[in-house]
């Protein structure tokens, strides 16, 4: 199914508000209940299979229905419920609870004996009588279904009340901006820097589709940290990471008209002048990564230049540039099987570089995201007949089957290394599927690859709102996402923090959710 169809096969986003309410309930409690789409269903805790020694209690004012479940206080106490649907679908989960204790009591979700969500915090609540609601997401099966919480410490669950089951997916690129701007404000949100650059450039995306005026205000007062009054900006643009957020100069441009956008803009334009490159004209990574070439560094010039070029009137140059960074970074850093290494050195200088090819080890799971994306945004700023498009596209189609032939299918998400999944310690990774999930969408879209590869972009789709979800504050937290990181070899990737909310995966879900939310 395109992509566009997926998302109006799903009811309507529901809103923040509706996610984390606690009166959803719209039918009688029951043990087991039928949910079919735009049906909101409660299920009360006291009419579903308990571990043993759990009680029904009512000792603690505010519950819904007839009572509450108290389980032991141990590892692997549950309650359990189930649902019954005549289609196939996803769904929200929210999940009533209280904590009287200091403790965390933090609990896994599996959806039909499947994990879907690990370690789900549930912190004081603030007593006994303070009910609070932890929300998450779960692709269900058409006939019976099995929701189970169960305890992952020794103090076992939160009292639980009920679990309301609401067929759909959420707008989870609102919940998601509305979080992030609740958490910083653009005073502190970090530095010029490209992660948070990345995520603001999300926010951008979602401000074009919901119009909401204070999503642009607070990317525009960011970027006036940065931009006095004359356009002057304080960077000396050494390395290709500090230019990614100069796509925000050209969006706002764009959205204001205001000239000193376009001055800034222009520095970075003009830098790229004097640039170090290699001797096949490629970008260093940055003037202290002489000579080398790494897979990130296109995503974070090669769009900003393509729509500097478009914006400004400058398109004879940047198209030309960007598709030849583009093809340059490919003919060293792809291989047979489709996918690009982390990185090459030009001089065989660096301890990871291959003595014969000056290639990295490995194929490091994010620095492939940020290369298709990089050829998907500037495949959409450049002319049709631009010459050498059609050896990009090739590019491109290599890599969307390298990506469809590496996908976990047990996830449908990505491993950090990607082509060695089965190997000890590696583990998927959010952000870089959510930009492979992005590119074959809009690979598909655009009739760069045959449709059939949607179905790979779904799959990627469903693994990562697998990772997101609500917590007892109401804000959106994204999980396993992988730090910033350097070039290494295999241990060095998969030991990598799995970081939350990490901007890197902020950035990547908004561009992948604009594209396949609805």
């Amino acid at each position: 199914m395109p992509a566009r169809s997926l998302r109006r096969a799903l009811i309507a986003p529901l809103s923040l508000a509706v996610l984390t309410s606690t009166l959803i309930a719209s039918q009688p409690a029951e043990a087991e209940a039928e949910v079919d789409a735009a049906a909101a269903t409660r299920l009360e805790a006291e009419s579903a299979t308990l571990s043993s020694g759990s009680t029904i209690d009512t000792d603690h004012t505010g519950f819904s229905g007839t009572g509450f479940v108290n389980t032991p206080n141990k590892v692997g106490s549950y309650v359990q419920w189930t649902v019954n649907r005549t289609q196939a679908g996803p769904a929200t989960l929210s999940f009533g609870h209280a904590n009287g204790t200091t403790a965390n009591r933090a609990v896994n979700i599996t959806a039909n004996g499947t994990l879907i969500t690990e370690n789900v915090a549930a912190p004081s609540t603030g007593g006994w009588t303070q009910w609070r609601t932890v929300v998450t997401t779960a692709n269900l099966k058409a006939g019976t279904n099995t929701i189970r919480v169960t305890a992952t410490t020794a103090n076992g669950a939160p009292n639980l009340d009920y679990l309301d089951v609401v067929t759909g997916t959420p707008d989870w690129s609102v919940a998601m901006v509305n979080s992030t701007m609740a958490r910083y404000q653009p005073t502190t949100i970090g530095g010029w820097s490209y992660p948070v650059g990345l995520y603001l450039y999300g926010q951008y995306l979602v401000y074009q589709r919901t119009h909401d005026p204070k999503y642009l205000a607070y990317l525009k007062s960011w970027v006036d940290r940065f931009v006095d009054s004359s356009g002057n900006i304080n960077n000396s643009f050494n390395d290709l990471d500090s230019m990614l957020s100069g796509r925000l100069l050209v969006v706002l441009h764009h959205e204001t008209g205001d000239n000193r956008y376009k001055v800034a803009a222009t520095k970075i334009r003009t830098r790229l002048n004097t640039y170090s490159r290699t001797a096949d004209g490629g970008f260093w990574h940055a003037n202290y990564r002489q000579h080398q070439l790494w897979g990130d560094g296109v995503f974070m010039v090669d769009p900003f230049l393509a729509e500097y070029g478009r914006e400004f009137g400058d398109s004879t140059y940047t198209s030309k540039e960007t598709v030849a960074q583009l093809l340059t970074y490919a003919s060293h850093l792809q291989r047979p099987n489709g996918l690009l290494r982390h990185a090459y050195d030009e001089a065989r200088a660096q301890t990871w570089a291959d003595p014969t090819t000056g290639l990295s080890p490995e194929v490091w799971c994010r620095a492939e995201g940020w290369y298709g994306m990089a050829v998907i945004d500037v495949l959409a700023a450049v002319p049709a007949n631009q010459p050498r498009r059609a050896e990009l596209i090739e590019v491109l189609r290599k890599l969307v089957a390298a990506y469809a032939n590496y996908q976990d299918p047990a996830t449908g998400r990505w491993f950090q290394v990607v082509d060695k999944g089965s190997q000890a310690g590696n583990w998927t990774e959010t952000s870089c599927s959510s930009m492979y999930t992005f590119v074959i969408s809009r690979a598909v879209q655009h009739g760069y690859v045959d449709a059939s590869y949607q179905a790979v972009a779904d799959r990627g789709y469903r693994g990562v709102l697998a990772k997101i979800s609500l917590g007892g504050d109401g804000r959106t937290n994204l999980k396993d996402i992988s730090v910033g990181t350097n070039v290494g070899d295999y241990q060095f990737y998969v030991d990598r923090t799995r970081a939350t909310n990490d901007f890197h995966g902020l950035g990547a879900f908004l561009i992948m959710n604009e594209q396949l939310r609805g």
